[in-house]
């Protein structure tokens, strides 16, 4: 051995002696764990994973360590690129992507929603040559709307300016989802009630998603500000897309199938929501039904443990514990705990046919490459 392996292993005891004495010498050796990263270490951490070519690396990096630092969420090199290849996928990392075609989703919309209340479209049009705030007729306006953002501030403005705008649309304006994650404005709304936002908020929740700061706070807080078990980030993505505990629930799903020998489409919707215990069940409410004697459960507690559905909760009900045991002894093997939930996406923006699966791997294979500009393997 050379002197200098000699002193190296010199060192490495003396270490541990010490830490030995600080430890009280119990005859164990405290774990001592690292100090968190601090706000410039995080920044500087996002900045080396956003995708090349990203405009204003500084800002986005600044807002996502914003982010996860208000929430609480680890800043995990898997964490911080989930984030980032929802951004990526979403809208290429832009707080207010342009939309292809969006006149005629908006025109389209103006139809539908006037269709459905028996208001002739010539009363319709006619009402949007009226000139709005800026000038222009709410019709030229929507003619030329790029973003979202624009299209949200025209209804907005129609809704309080014009005749038939409460009528038409009340409170429901027609663009749901915003910002460089395109998170739901809805979600928005009502995690800013359970959590303190950590931003002055000017105007509205609404207008805040269309920020860089909003939309990227927002959309980690769908994406990851709530308890998942999973063993792979690809479910949350799922999750992202499908609701959150998606994957999960299609697991379920998968598992109730097997134990009852009927077939369930697997979209992680465990109850008809808005329905009481006496209205008529969904197809996988009377499936779980038939396997009440199996599982010991009436349809009362069946109903009430499905109702948890959408908590992290569910894993800890009997339901959910006896489902998965009748089903894996049924089928010999263990089951997996989630699984892509398999629904159609849908929507005025949408003009072929996608899945949430094909909206989670498209982002899984983001996020891998996301790890790889980091240095760091995908998880499994």
């Amino acid at each position: 051995m050379n002197s200098n392996s000699r002193l190296t292993r010199t060192r490495s005891w003396s270490a541990v002696i010490c830490l030995a004495l600080l430890a009280g010498c119990s005859g164990t050796i405290r774990d001592f764990e690292p100090a968190p990263p601090s706000p410039a270490e995080i920044r500087a951490h996002v900045a080396r994973l956003l995708p090349p070519g990203t405009k204003d690396r500084e800002a986005w990096a600044a807002d996502v360590q914003v982010a996860f630092t208000s929430l609480e969420i680890t800043p995990s090199a898997s964490n911080l690129c989930a984030a980032l290849a929802v951004a990526e996928q979403e809208s290429g990392i832009t707080a207010d992507p342009p939309v292809a075609g969006l006149p005629k989703i908006a025109w389209s919309e103006i139809e539908r929603r006037a269709d459905s209340l028996g208001i002739p479209m010539l009363a319709v049009r006619i009402a949007l040559k009226l000139p709005s705030p800026n000038g222009d007729s709410y019709g030229e306006r929507l003619d030329t709307v790029r973003t979202e953002r624009e299209l949200s501030l025209i209804f907005e403005d129609f809704i309080s300016m014009v005749p038939l705008g409460k009528r038409l649309f009340g409170d429901l304006n027609p663009v749901r989802t915003a910002g460089a994650m395109q998170v739901s404005v809805a979600f928005a709304e009502q995690h800013a009630k359970r959590r303190t936002y950590p931003y002055l908020v000017t105007d509205s929740i609404r207008r805040e998603v269309f920020t860089r700061h909003g939309g990227m706070y927002f959309g980690i807080a769908h994406l990851l500000d709530y308890p998942a078990s999973y063993d792979s980030q690809l479910y949350r993505f799922a999750d992202f897309n499908a609701g959150h505990y998606a994957s999960r629930n299609a697991a379920f799903q998968e598992a109730v199938s097997l134990a009852s020998g009927i077939r369930l489409a697997l979209d992680g919707d465990l109850i008809i929501h808005g329905n009481s215990a006496s209205d008529a069940p969904g197809a996988t409410e009377r499936a779980v039904r038939t396997l009440g004697k199996s599982i010991d459960m009436d349809e009362r507690a069946i109903r009430r443990a499905l109702e948890e559905g959408d908590t992290e909760a569910f894993e800890d009900s009997r339901l959910y514990k006896r489902v998965f045991e009748l089903a894996e002894k049924r089928a010999g093997r263990p089951l997996a705990r989630a699984v892509l939930p398999q629904i159609a996406l849908a929507g005025p923006k949408i003009s072929r046919k996608l899945t949430t699966g094909w909206f989670a791997k498209r982002v899984e294979t983001r996020y891998r490459r996301c790890l790889a500009r980091g240095g760091e393997s995908a998880d499994a």
